[in-house]
């Protein structure tokens, strides 16, 4: 079970339910990914609407890697996501939300 207070956030992957969490280490090999780009700017996109395929994807890759999976986006190509692109652009931005939002009492 994902706990989002934890951070995580919970995705089925070929039919497999997986548990999501950007810890540091997803989140610099998100940065990485990003290359020029910035989190901020990411999460900018987000808040407006104005996110991309590859914002998402890039997300779901580093939750899943923070989750301790070891694959990569090319494993993802042709993966079933349940919920299809909306499914996975709702784990994306709720993974930004989980991730920089304290929790009460922090």
């Amino acid at each position: 079970m994902a706990n989002p207070l934890a951070g995580e956030v919970a995705l089925r992957v070929d039919g497999e339910r997986r548990v999501l969490k950007l810890t540091l280490g997803a989140l610099a090999e998100l940065e990485a990914t990003l290359g020029d780009d910035t989190l901020v700017a990411l999460v900018e996109r987000f808040e407006g609407g104005a996110f991309s395929s590859r914002d998402v994807l890039a997300l779901i890759v580093a939750g899943l890697r923070g989750g301790g999976w070891q694959g990569t986006a090319a494993d993802l190509l042709q993966a079933e996501i349940e919920g299809g692109p909306l499914g996975a652009a709702r784990a994306a931005a709720a993974l930004l939300a989980r991730a920089f939002t304290l929790a009460e009492g922090s």
